[in-house]
């Protein structure tokens, strides 16, 4: 079986759909991306991309989070195709450093805001849960609504005045919007991109659709116990069974005026290429991060991608075409999303309406 699914790397995997469960409600705007009806808002607010990780979280469905492709085989995960030949599909240099992608994907969907949070850096990561990963994450806003009439906003960084302590006190009273005042509220939009290191307290904001790169992991340290829907988290949800004391360490504790906080963490999309035919964006790149990439094209006729020696994943965010591989072709439309692999010499995208393909790349 492990030679014959070699043969898939050779060819653009398309994924099924993999909501995930998560502590807040959401996902109407994945529904409207995917074309699926009805567009509700429920407990299953993410959409995850190209993973070979499950998600945590207690009394969960076995292998939840994990991604799956339908294959003349059957359907099988992502990570058993992978693990047939890492080499083949992740490329020798990701291979050989972590056995696995790297980097995990989601489509991200809030009607109501997400608990006041923080994720580990590589160091806390590595000491606290063995792992090679922590969780540094990138956003970048797809679209945007208002709920109850709220503005959609972000929260990032300390203010200038926060203390540890003043930190601690609020967690411990459950203040809430002592915890929120503590952080810079800012207003979002469609095409907003902002990175989100390991350590940096952070909430999304009602009415945010956006797509996650990050790390692949699901470690995530809340300093709320019940969530703005007044659902009740437990401990393992809390503090990922490290203990409150060492929960409050994952934070950095550094201090940011509002516009030191966008100047560190807001980006500017850079143009990389452009013709009559496209134009390609990069988004997050070694400037910000080695953890992962992700790069933005925009297309009206055809564009071919050349291989880097490594797999990258195309989300389709918009549009409908052809992707040319290997002597073949292959349809694409919105709400696709697509596995490269490291095998695949270059790939021609070739629109048939104007298209926005989401371009997702491993650590370099």
């Amino acid at each position: 079986m492990s030679d014959n699914l070699q043969q898939y790397a050779h060819v653009p995997l398309k994924q099924l759909s993999n909501r995930v469960w998560r502590t807040y409600q959401g996902g109407a705007l994945i529904d409207n991306w995917k074309k699926t009806s009805p567009e509700i808002d429920n407990s299953m607010p993410e959409e995850w991309i190209m993973s070979t990780i499950t998600a945590r979280g207690k009394d969960r469905p076995e292998n939840e989070g994990l991604s799956l492709i339908e294959t003349p085989d059957g359907t099988l995960p992502l990570k058993q195709l992978i693990d047939s030949n890492k080499e083949l599909y992740l490329g020798k240099a990701l291979a050989d450093k972590y056995g696995t992608t790297g980097v995990l994907i989601k489509m991200l969907d809030s009607v109501e805001r997400l608990t006041v949070q923080v994720h580990p850096d590589k160091e806390y990561a590595k000491t606290v849960f063995n792992s090679e990963f922590g969780k540094t994450e990138s956003w970048y806003v797809l679209n945007t609504r208002e709920i109850d009439g709220e503005k959609p906003v972000v929260y990032m960084g300390f203010k200038e005045h926060v203390t540890k302590e003043e930190w601690r006190t609020h967690f411990e009273n459950q203040n809430i919007q002592g915890l929120l005042d503590c952080l810079h509220k800012i207003e979002v939009k469609a095409g907003d991109a902002f990175m989100i290191y390991g350590g940096v307290p952070h909430a999304i904001g009602s009415g945010c659709f956006l797509m996650e790169v990050q790390e692949p992991t699901d470690y995530t340290m809340r300093v709320e116990k019940t969530t703005p829907n007044n659902l009740k988290i437990g401990p393992e949800l809390i503090h990922q069974g490290v203990g409150e004391e060492k929960m409050l360490e994952c934070f950095h504790y550094d201090n940011y005026s509002l516009e030191q906080a966008l100047n560190a963490w807001k980006i500017t999309p850079e143009v990389i290429e452009s013709s009559n035919e496209f134009t390609l964006k990069t988004l997050f790149n070694e400037k910000h991060t080695n953890c992962f990439g992700l790069n933005e094209l925009l297309l009206d006729g055809k564009h071919t991608i050349k291989g880097n020696s490594s797999f990258y994943a195309a989300v389709i965010y918009s549009g409908d075409g052809v992707m040319h591989c290997n002597g073949k072709d292959y349809d694409y439309t919105q709400g696709d999303e697509i596995f490269i692999s490291a095998a695949i010499p270059e790939i021609t995208f070739s629109s048939k309406s104007p298209s926005k393909i989401l371009l997702c790349y491993p650590p370099n």
